[in-house]
């Protein structure tokens, strides 16, 4: 193409810089858009709908139908023609629209003599914000110039639409990023905060999507890239030694060296896009994409893809992660996703999470827990409809995000947040008294922990001591494998923080939804039933010994108790506890100092080992029943499946029978039995569970005040009469006949 010759695209786009000059409001400039596209492409109609909300498109402007139609046509998403295209954001394109599949006549807009219909999204990074279209009476299909100019035309309304150039009245024109915005997502970890918004990646804003000169901007566009295939370059250079790195790096280099990526962009310039719009243009289609993708490889490329464009437009623009900001004294982070270590650099700064990807069991989810920071995963959108310094309200206990919410919503959120910080004190008084019934049994109340920032918890928790210490922490949030020196270290400043309260730790729990970034993860079907937790100690028994070691050292001379995670028969606890009593008699023959006493026991996370030999029950140390995954292989739900995992209750009478019979064989054998995960911080289920016969449990910090309130008002026989009436009359769940005698309880 000639440098001289200028593209009907790019006149177009010329003339809609010079109509958004002036200081006309926005209805005005969506009048004058629309006539301006009408006229330049030969069209008889050219409409703009955009959303009033996320299942409205309303008819905001048009050229050729009747103007008397204007904010008062509106349709659901998916309904007629331009519904569709909202919906599935493609593009359609028909010479007979009365024929074409879906569509809707509309009859106050006295559309019935077109025929010929051309609708294109207006959406930017994947989320839709209207739909432009252009209708004639001519029955004939647009040409692929035609739909291309649209396009281009469509990004610029995208862009316009997002730096408030069409602002008017009614919530189809509203200020974007001004109207309050509720947010559902999956709780993962309880806890309600109010504060302000901190994006982990601020939004590149483009100012400037029409180019003034397109021979500079394919000169910016060329300069850019060229840095970032340099950058790529240098990062896989320093990833050579992590394959899966490598692996990630490669398919950048691959996008970034990409000339069909390249001749799109190239092609957007000389039609009249500046650099960062063309860049743009192309993540908007990569994310349409994504969220239409069912192929997770293409899901992840089409990831890579998106990530590789936010770098470039950051090259572009200058608008790096650090924007000058300052976080507000009050943070709620919000970002697409986040790593451990990210996480940790934060530090218990952090009021909130929200996170739009994650899971419930993610490694975010399991700092956040240890850090005890309210965290909300799967809150689609967050990203698109946070800004920083947004007033934000997060209730971990519903799974909500209230964004920029109204005052009434903040005087109810506020309330809430004062009846628990007045029972929070109430639990103060008690947090130095035992655990003890009314019926005289008395609980032990223990805290989980996996970070040395937990434990000051401990005492302000009132809890007896450190029930489940998670040792992976340490070696999720690194980039190589720990040393055992450093791991000691570690080990030891833990004892010394508890103070000579006990500390359960749990050897090397990794696998499943707990990959090592340095270790090459399995292609497997089902990670949660594979090679997981003692299956990977026992087959790197080096990596195990050398964690044995490790803790032997920490506790010099102390006390120690370790156990075993995801033990599934007897056999694989007796060659664990083998490698213990190896690792014991070499730290005997260095010289070194042992522990005063050695305790070992195992998790019992899986419903085989509750089956195990007596034998087992005679020789393992101690127990601790995992709750979290016991349930979820009992009832076969999987816990980070919101469809299913939710229908199975922990006071199911079948569950709550199989947890007695496991109680019962530990009462045989005298072993030491105790019950970590999340029900065991749920006051209700931990009070049945007390009943059952549980004398230990062991929760979040938080959940201890609160558990033992409740214990210390109930008697437990009169709940054991409770739940063997329910189970006599049939019931297949105990919670309402529990949650009736606790009312009637007062």
């Amino acid at each position: 193409m000639s440098e001289r010759v200028e593209t009907e695209s790019r006149k177009l786009l010329g003339r809609l810089r010079d109509a958004m000059a002036g200081d006309d409001p926005g209805q005005a400039r969506l009048d004058k858009i629309t006539h301006l596209i009408a006229d330049s492409i030969g069209t008889e109609v050219c409409s703009i709908y955009l959303f009033r909300d996320e299942e409205t498109l309303e008819l905001c402007a048009t050229e050729g139908l009747n103007p008397e139609s204007v904010h008062q046509t509106r349709m659901r998403l998916g309904e007629g023609l331009v519904g569709r295209v909202a919906r599935r954001r493609e593009v359609v394109n028909t010479a007979n629209a009365p024929a074409a599949r879906g569509f809707r006549y509309m009859p106050e807009t006295g559309e019935e003599v077109f025929s010929s219909f051309l609708g294109v999204p207006v959406q930017r990074l994947g989320e839709a914000l209207g739909v432009l279209v252009v209708q004639s009476k001519d029955a004939r299909e647009y040409s692929a110039d035609e739909i291309y100019a649209l396009e281009v035309v469509a990004m610029v309304l995208a862009e316009m639409t997002e730096l408030g150039a069409f602002v008017g009245e009614g919530s189809a024109m509203g200020k974007r990023h001004s109207q309050p915005v509720m947010l559902r997502g999956t709780i993962a970890q309880e806890g309600v905060a109010e504060g302000h918004i901190w994006l982990h990646e601020p939004r590149v804003v483009v100012t400037n999507p029409i180019a003034d000169d397109p021979h500079r901007e394919l000169e910016r566009l060329h300069d850019s890239v060229e840095e970032l295939r340099v950058g790529v370059d240098k990062m896989l250079a320093l990833a050579s030694a992590d394959k899966e790195q490598a692996e990630v790096l490669e398919a950048y280099r691959m996008f970034a060296n990409s000339k069909g990526w390249m001749r799109r962009m190239e092609e957007d310039i000389a039609n009249g896009l500046s650099a960062e719009a063309a860049v743009e243009k192309e993540q908007s289609l990569a994310r349409a994409r994504m969220g239409q993708a069912s192929d997770n490889y293409l899901r992840e490329r089409l990831s890579d893809l998106d990530d590789l464009s936010n770098r470039l437009l950051r090259i572009l623009t200058g608008q790096g992660k650090d924007t000058g900001a300052d976080m507000p004294p009050d943070p709620i982070l919000v970002a697409r996703n986040i790593g451990p270590a990210e996480l940790l650099d934060y530090g218990r700064a952090l009021k909130g999470i929200v996170l739009e990807a994650g899971s419930v069991g993610s490694h975010a989810a399991i700092v956040a827990r240890a850090l005890a920071i309210p965290l909300i995963v799967h809150a689609d959108r967050a990203t698109l409809e946070a800004l920083n310094g947004d007033h934000v309200l997060v209730d971990g206990e519903q799974g909500i995000v209230h964004l920029r919410p109204d005052d009434q919503v903040v005087s109810a959120f506020r309330d809430k947040m004062a009846m628990q910080a007045a029972a929070a004190e109430r639990y103060v008084s008690i947090r130095d008294k035992p655990a003890e019934t009314l019926c005289g049994e008395v609980i032990s109340l223990n805290m989980n922990a996996g970070l040395m920032a937990d434990l000051p918890s401990l005492d302000g928790s009132g809890a007896e001591g450190v029930g489940l210490f998670r040792t992976e922490l340490q070696f999720l949030i690194r980039n190589k494998m720990p040393k055992r020196s450093e791991l000691s270290a570690l080990y030891a400043r833990v004892l010394d923080a508890a103070g000579g309260k006990k500390v359960v730790f749990r050897t090397l729990d990794i696998g499943s939804d707990k990959v090592l970034p340095y270790m090459k993860p399995n292609d497997e079907p089902n990670p949660a039933l594979g090679w997981r937790a003692i299956r990977v100690g026992l087959d790197k028994p080096g990596v195990m010994l050398m964690q044995l070691q490790a803790l032997l050292r920490a506790a010099n001379g102390r006390p120690l108790s370790v156990m075993f995670p995801f033990v599934a028969q007897f056999e694989e606890y007796t060659r664990a506890k083998a490698l213990m009593d190896k690792a014991i008699e070499r730290e005997r023959t260095l010289g070194n100092v042992l522990p005063e006493k050695v305790e070992v026991g195992s998790m019992l996370e899986t419903p085989s080992l509750a089956f195990a030999p007596q034998k087992f029950f005679e020789e393992v140390g101690f127990l601790s029943i995992g709750g979290n995954d016991l349930k979820q292989f009992f009832f076969a739900a999987d816990r980070e499946n919101e469809r299913v995992r939710r229908r199975y209750d922990t006071l199911n009478v079948s569950f709550l029978s199989f947890i007695e019979r496991i109680v019962e064989r530990c009462e045989i054998t005298d072993t030491p039995l105790s019950f970590c995960g999340e029900d065991a911080g749920r006051p209700v289920e931990a009070l049945c569970l007390a009943a059952i016969g549980l004398r230990n449990l062991s929760m979040r910090p938080a959940s201890v005040g609160p558990v033992k309130s409740l214990l210390r008002r109930s008697n437990l026989a009169e709940v054991r009469k409770v739940i063997a009436d329910a189970r006599h009359r049939g019931e297949m769940n105990v919670r309402p006949a529990i949650m009736e005698y606790l009312r009637q309880q007062g």
